[in-house]
């Protein structure tokens, strides 16, 4: 099967997604600066959302222009990603009205779903990997060891346990891992540039 539907259908959602959290921001109470200022938290914690999409989103279609073809894992192993991005929405909302801010169960509850959406991406990976040649191939070589989302879902899980000590941590934790995705992979990127 060719990839064209998936990526249709992946970037449908991805687009769901990014509406649903946009849409979860409030409008300030009072037309002011100051009452716009209160709101950062929520803004803050809307980007670092966005950014996550975004990296998948960005990843995902880096991924896809490395393969030929699908099968059936493949497309079980998108909608389980697709699954757990989907979550995004909802862990955001509860981060933004628990009080105070940050709250451990939200803040512990966020960083389940960033491990999640981390650990499903590893079935999609292997299973795009395996359906056009294996490791051998141009997107397993280029994945190698996976060092990047191995190290992601260590920081994801030790995150979860500080955040029993100090949500605040587990928060900057979630965002350093976003600012090490940000750039897109370069294992990828590269092989890419040299087509």
């Amino acid at each position: 099967m060719k990839t064209n539907r998936l990526e249709a259908f992946t970037d449908g959602v991805i687009a769901v997604i990014i509406t649903i959290m946009v849409l979860e921001l409030k409008v300030p109470a009072e037309p002011t600066w100051p009452a716009l200022l209160k709101s950062w938290p929520i803004f803050l914690s809307y980007i670092l959302s966005f950014i996550y999409v975004g990296i998948y989103w960005n990843n995902h279609h880096h991924m896809l222009q490395m393969v030929k073809r699908i099968n059936g894992k493949v497309m079980w192993a998108n909608l389980f990603f697709l699954f757990c991005l989907s979550l995004l929405p909802l862990g955001t909302a509860w981060l933004n009205e628990a009080h105070p801010r940050p709250a451990l169960v939200p803040t512990v509850f966020y960083g389940f779903i960033l491990l999640l959406t981390a650990i499903s991406w590893m079935p999609l990976s292997r299973s795009l990997i395996n359906c056009n040649g294996g490791d051998r191939s141009e997107l397993g070589e280029a994945f190698g060891a996976d060092w990047k989302g191995k190290a992601s879902v260590f920081i994801y899980a030790l995150a979860i346990v500080l955040a029993f000590y100090n949500p605040i941590i587990s928060c900057l934790l979630y965002a350093a891992v976003a600012a090490m995705w940000f750039i897109p992979d370069q294992r990828i990127e590269r092989r890419l540039l040299d087509e």
